[in-house]
């Protein structure tokens, strides 16, 4: 399968060629993938999945689809999945898309993640999915809390936790109730909120909280009933507990939530192949692709998010 993204042949012509010139390229990675397999044992296919940190790309809908496109050209029906990915997360029901696309082309419906350095929000849901994490000890996964994206006076959009409006508009409701006389100050900011609006973000959160449960239930914590899951992983769901949404999620955290995490040496050799494909693929997503999804076989990746002009 050749590489696709939006460029004209001839730019992938001389992207492909510089790649390889600087040992950068699929052909030099298709190594890296094939000696990983090695490390993990018979019949487990190797997958990447990342998305930059550097353009303003995330988790989408349409990955789903780039992702079973390799998964066909790359799995037999006994093969494993595992799934090495790096992402700074995106929309959550793509995320449980793409649990669904992993767990039907496994073999057992079962696959595993590999974390080599960040999979947060909507990436971690992914990494929930699995039946086992892999990760060492810098490896990082995040709260799964909303995100909502505001027009802010005097900022502009911005992406705002969703806890902190429902929040904000729940204390604002709670002292115009509590008080006596002058409620114009109160209304005034009350203005500010669409109560449609605040309901949306409310069902968002539940959303949120009922996609890791299920996710969960219908993995590595099938044995365990939903309300014993939510207590479980009330790290991941609850903002207080982290503070902010970019915090990190370590694998020892991880592992207190019941997560099944399989702690790797970072000066093990499985662990060191691993890096050196992380650090080769990072490298093409911080500089010139915004999405790569890849195996030995395949590879498919998105162009970069066209700057504008300010």
């Amino acid at each position: 399968m050749e590489p696709h993204d939006t460029r004209s042949p001839s730019e992938d012509t001389v992207i492909s060629t510089v790649l390889e010139q600087v040992n950068q390229g699929h052909s030099t990675r298709a190594k890296l993938y094939r000696s990983v397999e090695k490390g993990l044992g018979e019949n487990r296919r190797l997958v990447a999945f990342f998305t930059s940190f550097a353009f303003p790309v995330g988790i989408a809908d349409e990955d789903a689809d780039m992702l079973e496109d390799v998964l066909r050209a790359t799995l037999r029906p006994q093969d494993e999945l595992a799934l090495m990915i790096n992402s700074p997360g995106g929309d959550l029901l793509a995320a449980e898309r793409i649990v669904n696309v992993c767990r039907s082309h496994s073999a057992n419906g079962e696959y595993t993640v590999i974390v080599p350095k960040m999979a947060k929000s909507a990436a971690t849901v992914i990494s929930l999915g699995a039946r086992q994490i892999l990760m060492s000890r810098t490896s990082e996964l995040g709260p799964i809390d909303p995100q909502i994206l505001m027009n802010l006076a005097g900022e502009g959009l911005r992406l705002v936790p969703a806890h902190e409006v429902i929040e904000s508009f729940d204390d604002l409701m709670e002292k115009a109730e509590q008080t006596e006389g002058k409620l114009a100050p109160f209304l005034q900011q009350l203005e500010r909120y669409d109560a449609t609006k605040i309901r949306n973000i409310k069902s968002v959160q539940d959303t949120c909280a009922s996609i890791a449960v299920r996710t969960l239930k219908g993995g590595m914590m099938s044995d365990d009933d939903e309300s014993v899951i939510v207590e479980k992983i009330k790290q991941f769901l609850d903002p207080k507990r982290t503070g902010v949404h970019a915090r990190p999620i370590y694998p020892d955290a991880a592992e207190e939530c019941g997560l099944n995490v399989s702690m790797q040496d970072l000066r093990g050799d499985l662990w060191g192949i691993i890096w050196d494909l992380y650090v080769r693929l990072n490298h093409v997503t911080s500089k010139m692709f915004g999405k790569i999804v890849e195996s030995e076989e395949s590879s498919y990746f998105t162009a970069r998010p066209k700057r504008t002009e300010t």
